[in-house]
């Protein structure tokens, strides 16, 4: 009985939050808060509101994790869970670029568009960064993790960084018109298209070695933790 509550939880956690971001920020529902609230106002609000749902997830994800039965629902392939060492690297990797690289998707500086040097270090790869380094720290953890609370929790972490990617494009593209049209058509959203079809080239050199190494150092503090935690 507990389990199955923990689970409920798990769940309740996993809706609000998919709710939050998709329901509320990528929709015109976003358009009318700003209205009656202002744009300053929703982005604190909504940055509060993530957090706190993001905690509730997490912990609920933690309980879940605490109550559960021995049963999986499919076996490991330690081939998996030795490719996690190089996806995770490329997924922390991709969300320091993201959280420390200037860009128009990112709140409050969508106007960055129209800069002519906008695309630059990161963002050459993929104009959602952030996103996408998400989206492989969570889909490389569903390879691994095979019970119920784990497909639940880095499943909603993957849904709602993939879907957000679409729905940054379409909110951006409304907005900003055909400043985004012209940046959509020289970056990709998936990693490394714009740079296979030659719509850009590639210069791991803007990306800075700094934001290298603070990837690395990440990575590696967050290996230990989980051989400290899990092992």
């Amino acid at each position: 009985m507990e389990t199955r509550s923990q689970l409920l939880n798990l769940v309740a956690a996993s809706v609000v939050f998919i709710a939050l971001h998709r329901l509320v920020s990528g929709t015109p529902i976003r358009a009318r808060i700003v209205a009656r609230l202002s744009e300053r106002v929703f982005l604190r609000a909504f940055a509060l509101a993530s957090a706190l749902s993001l905690a509730w997830l997490v912990l609920a994800y933690a309980a879940a994790q605490s109550g559960r039965s021995d049963q999986r629902l499919f076996v490991v392939s330690p081939t998996f869970r030795l490719l996690q060492f190089p996806l995770q690297l490329a997924a922390v990797l991709l969300v320091v670029f993201g959280l420390t690289t200037p860009s128009p998707t990112v709140a409050g500086q969508g106007q960055s568009v129209r800069e002519p040097d906008i695309v630059r270090g990161a963002l050459r790869i993929t104009r959602h960064p952030f996103l996408w380094g998400m989206a492989l720290l969570a889909g490389g953890h569903l390879s691994v993790v095979a019970d119920i609370a784990g497909w639940l929790f880095f499943g909603t972490l993957a849904f709602v960084a993939l879907s957000g990617t679409v729905s940054i494009d379409a909110k951006r593209r409304r907005v900003l018109g055909a400043a985004w049209t012209d940046y959509a058509a020289r970056t990709s959203s998936v990693p490394f298209a714009a740079i296979l079809r030659g719509r850009q080239p590639f210069r791991p050199g803007e990306i800075g070695w700094w934001r290298l190494l603070l990837g690395i150092s990440v990575y590696l503090a967050a290996v230990a933790i989980h051989f400290a935690a899990f092992s």
